[in-house]
């Protein structure tokens, strides 16, 4: 059985790849998902638990589509 926290480390470490990959700030991203930037900080970190909403946000703003980001 999976840890639900290895998968929340797995998803925020996929955003933050996409993110770098595509040259983008956490800045950035944070301000076309209108959040904090430090929230958005400690989503990459795997810090915090993440609703489906926000990673829907953060998918939107990096322009992939949710499987990217959960593959």
């Amino acid at each position: 059985m999976i840890n639900y926290q290895t998968e929340i480390r797995h998803i925020a470490a996929r955003m933050k790849k996409i993110r770098t990959g595509k040259g983008l700030s956490v800045q950035e991203v944070a301000y076309r998902c209108d959040i904090e930037r430090s929230n958005l900080s400690r989503i990459e970190a795997g810090r915090t638990n993440l609703t489906i909403k926000t990673i829907c946000l953060i998918c939107n703003a990096l322009n992939v589509p949710l499987s990217e980001v959960v593959k």
